[in-house]
């Protein structure tokens, strides 16, 4: 409760625990000065002398109540005010009332020890204003601060019994006949009324718990009612929070059970799940405040409530199976991720981890939802838009964080069975993330940037949530405990899932690199397991041609410009050489050869197209040797053929000296692909031995003849003597051929 120490309002203290921000009659842009304070109560007496109340007065609360965070009321002030309440003959505009109350209420809060006569005697006023109610229109300003105001009274210990029971009395009264004024308030003052109940439970004395609890948990269900929402959700669990606090530090056992009994082992119908959930959350967090043993069966009840309310939500939604949830359980769902989020260590239940799972893929990261809108509203793309922008702000997005280490807790002590149900559930998840943003990406692309980008924020906050969830995984199921063959079913459906998010990491994470050494050791070390992984990468056809939904698009694919794709190709392109011992030369031949010639235009893929062949020229450890040697002697021919096609433009000169330098050191001396590679390099550099040709290339301004004349002295040459010969007599013979060649006057150079 330290931060509520920060705000003597409760009401503030409640919206700020829900979206950060003060009281909205807390906001200022200016205080008033000392003298307009000064001035205002003296009008406001002159308006109680004179029996006649005009627009200056008005004016005189509206700057009162502008300065309410330094404005302190003494009893002479309250007891002004009460008079001008009490007036018979004095007429008030509509506006005033609520003004005046909350003054009252700045008076009983701010006040040590606020008269126990002037206090009766406000009673008895506020009392008449609720019942003249059809003699000036009621707004729900008015009924919030009435609600505030009674509440406030009950908790003050000043306040007579007499008085504290007709402020109770009246207060759930007014909950159960006047609801309504609650719905309509639904966007600035619930915080006023969940506050003023707030006071009135924990008050002393007498207190009608069970009207007051019925009217709190009971108004959200009923037709004419406020909403439940997220950000009503979170004001019902911290203002439980305080309540149990208030009871628990006045050692009032007897109020801690009774509220336990009422609300968390009591199934009542009329009771809104939502509110229960985060009623039981609240219950948690004002429990753990406390060493008390006696605490721990009210943290039982809460956890089996929320347990109880998660298994009927599963039973009742099929499991999540369904393509279209309630808002009500949409609602539900939320909630429970919120309530678990901010509730610290909760014990393991199944039903909690499914309901938080469906959470992060349905809700908080709710991609697939967005993609399927998008694309069949792609005419015009307002609507999803204005969606998610709305997402990216929203408070079940802003707390992915800590709903994430919520799951993960619940999935480190989840058994076997309900491991691998979550497991699979975030792996498919991130195919389709792959797979739909690839579609979305190619549309918007140059036609809606900025709702891409607003995709790609929730992605990019998906992809950590997979990360951190994948380390999770690594941490408990790559040990001898797990059966080898699940930990390598593991490590391979990690790894493609990170390919599949490959486009969405934008930062460095040790968590990221931390899961891929886990599963890489795992994976490298199993021939099954590494030919599974590489198999999974796309095809040659599925990387140059959009199948399946492309159509629906009637848009041209081109894929050198699907960056989403690149990313998960350079994502294998960069872990397969870790495993391609043992990889067999026929998987290679089939899925990873394609790929190295793509000539890619990307050039930290083509760099990586030549590491990858290089990787596995120096790869030796096959069962079948001789297929594996022939391969590589045939991958040269069309390796070399299409570095020198893409040369210079998308071939990098390092990536083909290092496949070069990686043949001629690992294929046997006399090899006709490494004379056909030389053959090759020759004529490319023939084909550039003109100054100009060679300008154009290099952007070198300097006669190159002299400096460029082959060499023959490298390590990878003196190893293979049956080269040497055949070497020297190609240098002879290009520099013969480029003096022959070369311009007047520069013969001298060579």
């Amino acid at each position: 409760m330290a931060k509520q120490a920060q705000f003597l309002f409760l009401e503030e203290w409640l919206r700020s625990n829900n979206d950060g921000s003060p009281d909205i009659n807390s906001r200022q842009s200016s205080s008033p000065s000392a003298r307009a304070i000064i001035q205002a109560w003296t009008d406001l007496r002159d308006s109680l002398q004179q029996q006649s109340f005009h627009q200056h007065h008005l004016e005189s609360l509206k700057t009162l109540l502008s300065s309410q965070i330094s404005l302190y009321v003494a009893d002479p002030q309250a007891k002004l005010l009460v008079s001008i309440l009490g007036l018979p003959n004095l007429s008030l505009p509509c506006e005033a009332y609520p003004q005046l109350l909350r003054l009252l209420y700045i008076w009983v809060r701010k006040s040590a020890k606020p008269s126990s006569m002037l206090i009766d005697s406000a009673v008895g006023v506020v009392s008449d204003l609720f019942a003249y109610k059809f003699e000036f229109n009621w707004s729900s300003l008015f009924f919030s601060e009435g609600v505030l105001l009674l509440g406030a009274f009950a908790f003050v210990p000043s306040t007579s019994e007499k008085s504290r029971s007709i402020c109770l009395e009246l207060l759930s009264k007014l909950l159960e006949e006047e609801y309504t004024f609650v719905r309509s308030s639904d966007e600035g003052f619930v915080p006023h009324v969940l506050a003023g109940i707030g006071y009135a439970l924990s008050s002393l004395g007498n207190v009608p718990f069970v009207r007051i609890l019925n009217s709190l948990f009971g108004i959200w269900d009923k037709e004419d009612g406020p909403s439940g929402s997220i950000s009503n959700g979170l004001m019902m669990l911290h203002l439980i929070e305080w309540v149990l606090s208030n009871f628990i530090s006045s050692h009032s056992s007897e109020k801690v059970s009774f509220f336990a009994r009422e609300v968390l082992e009591t199934s009542k119908p009329i009771y809104a799940p939502f509110a229960v959930v985060m009623a039981a959350a609240g219950a948690m967090r004002a429990s753990a405040k406390s060493v008390s043993s006696g605490l721990m069966q009210l943290r039982i009840s809460a956890e089996e409530r929320i347990d109880l309310i998660a298994r009927e939500l599963i039973s009742r939604t099929g499991g999540f199976t369904s393509s279209v949830i309630e808002p009500r359980d949409r609602l539900l769902l939320q909630c429970i991720s919120l309530a678990l989020a901010r509730s610290g260590s909760v014990s393991s239940r199944a039903s909690l981890l499914i309901c938080l799972s469906s959470a992060l893929l349905t809700e908080i990261f709710p991609l697939r939802r967005f993609y399927t809108g998008i694309l069949g509203y792609h005419s015009g793309n307002l609507v999803g838009l204005t969606e998610v922008k709305e997402h990216l702000v929203c408070t079940i997005f802003k707390e992915a964080g800590a709903i994430t280490g919520a799951f993960c807790n619940q999935y480190v002590l989840a058994d076997e069975g309900s491991k691998s149900r979550v497991e699979n559930l975030i792996w498919d998840y991130c195919q389709d993330v792959y797979l739909w943003h690839r579609q979305v990406a190619l549309l918007l692309w140059g036609v809606d940037d900025e709702l891409i980008h607003d995709l790609e924020k929730v992605a990019e906050s998906a992809f950590l949530m997979v990360v951190v969830f994948a380390l999770a995984v690594t941490k408990r199921r790559l040990d001898s405990r797990v059966p080898r063959e699940t930990q390598l079913e593991i490590s391979v459906r990690i790894l493609v899932s990170f390919s599949c998010l490959e486009y969405f990491r934008r930062m460095r994470l040790s968590e990221y690199m931390d899961t891929i050494r886990g599963v890489v050791v795992s994976v490298q070390e199993n021939e099954s397991a590494c030919t599974s992984f590489v198999e999974s990468m796309p095809s040659y056809d599925d990387l140059t041609n959009q199948h399946g939904s492309s159509s629906l698009l009637k848009m041209e694919y081109m894929w050198s410009k699907d960056e989403v794709q690149t990313a998960r190709i350079l994502f294998y392109l960069r872990v397969i050489p870790t495993c391609v011992e043992c990889l067999s030369a026929s998987v290679f031949r089939k899925v990873v050869a394609p790929t190295i010639y793509m000539g890619h235009p990307n050039g930290k893929v083509a760099r990586a197209s030549h590491s990858m062949f290089v990787a596995f020229l120096s790869s030796g450890k096959d069962s079948n040797q001789e297929e594996r040697d022939l391969l590589k002697e045939q991958l040269v021919f069309y390796y070399i053929q299409r570095s020198l096609e893409g040369y210079p433009g998308v071939t990098p000169l390092d990536g083909m000296a290092s496949g070069v330098a990686a043949l001629v050191r690992h294929l046997p001396a006399g090899s006709p692909s490494i004379f056909y590679c030389i053959h090759c390099l020759a004529e490319k550099a023939n084909s550039f031995r003109s100054p100009a040709k060679f300008n154009e290339v290099t952007g070198s301004a300097d006669c190159p003849t002299a400096q460029r004349r082959p060499e023959h002295d490298s390590d990878d040459v003196t190893r293979k003597p049956a080269l040497v010969s055949w070497l020297q007599s190609l240098s002879y013979l290009c520099s013969q051929n480029s003096s022959r060649n070369a311009p007047e006057g520069t013969e001298h150079d060579l």
